[in-house]
């Protein structure tokens, strides 16, 4: 990255920053490009020489989230498209430890963000992420486990929504219980001990 790229994407990080702390007050109808530029220390040609608008900034915003999301995760793991071609049902289970630890590990090091996205569900568009989550991964893998197509939507929304319930209590306590912790408590509520294949054969997974 050359000095010129640097210096664009510095300032591009502080008006995202910037944004996040405009969120964390009032709603985003409510936010003005003057009170961005104030707080990320630009002046309003600055802004629009990035940006046409403020959904421009917020569309940004959720765009370099997300890549730093999946960047917690392993190539290896990341590479959901292999799982999915496999016949082992084992390898389809995608909410289990190798998942979870990257991702509240990501939770813990942007809590102040995430507590901005749980406080503005439709700004940040989270229904339409998971909607390409489902799509994309967990559509094909139910198919693996013959779950009806009706019952799909359902099934999808009771996994996430238990996890997101999670990440809001913690972020609640600010994050004071360990990752290990966390994940044990989802993997539990998932697959409680005393059934097959449930939280006491993947208790060796959290070490």
């Amino acid at each position: 990255m050359n000095k010129a790229e640097s210096k664009y994407f510095s300032t591009a990080a502080r008006m995202d920053e910037a944004l996040i702390e405009c969120l964390e007050k009032k709603d985003l109808e409510y936010i003005t490009v003057k009170e961005i530029c104030e707080k990320a220390g630009v002046n309003r040609s600055t802004f629009y020489l990035h940006y046409e608008t403020i959904a421009d900034l917020l569309n940004e915003c959720v765009e370099y989230t997300n890549k730093k999301c999946f960047k917690k995760f392993s190539p290896e793991l990341s590479d959901v498209k292999k799982r999915l071609s496999s016949e082992n049902i084992k390898d389809l289970i995608f909410i289990c430890p190798e998942y979870l630890k990257p991702f509240f590990e990501f939770v813990r090091e942007n809590k102040r963000l995430f507590k901005v996205v749980l406080l503005n569900p439709s700004v940040f568009d989270t229904e339409k992420t998971f909607i390409k989550l489902f799509d994309e991964v967990f559509s094909p893998a139910m198919d693996k486990f013959k779950i009806e197509k009706q019952q799909k939507p359902y099934v999808i929304h009771f996994y996430l929504g238990g996890i997101i319930s999670v990440v809001k209590e913690w972020i609640k306590n600010n994050c004071a219980d360990t990752i290990e912790d966390i994940t044990e408590i989802c993997m539990s509520c998932i697959a409680p001990s005393g059934i097959e294949g449930g939280l006491e054969n993947r208790r060796s997974d959290l070490k």
